[in-house]
């Protein structure tokens, strides 16, 4: 049987499960009493999350979520690769900059005063 997963929430998974409304959570009693629904409900409104304990313990998505966030998991890993597949590759833009070189600074003087 696999290991069950840290049950601590990331701050970025506590932040987005905050904005799920009341009814996409189940307790694993009732969800599996009540498995129909949320199928139904998953495909209908979005993910459905079951709790164990009094804690997320899984998801329950419609597959075509799913695939979507596991080819989204899969994207590149390096910069280059990124923006070599953005959407916005190749789009010309025009950016104008600034031509100023910034200020003159002299010799570092770490105790603001010349000393010989």
């Amino acid at each position: 049987m696999a290991k069950e997963m840290d049950k601590k929430q990331s701050p970025r998974a506590a932040a987005l499960r905050s904005k799920v409304p009341a009814g996409h959570t189940w307790q694993l009693q009732s969800a599996k009493a009540r498995f129909s629904e949320v199928f139904r409900l998953a495909l209908a409104d979005g993910p459905q999350f079951i709790t164990r304990g009094g804690r997320d313990a899984v998801v329950v998505v419609p597959a075509a979520q799913f695939d979507a966030l596991v080819a989204r998991s899969g994207q590149s890993t390096s910069l280059v690769e990124f923006f070599r597949e953005s959407p916005l590759a190749g789009l010309d833009l025009q950016v104008n900059r600034d031509r100023d070189s910034g200020r003159e600074i002299g010799p570092f003087d770490p105790w603001g005063e010349k000393h010989h």
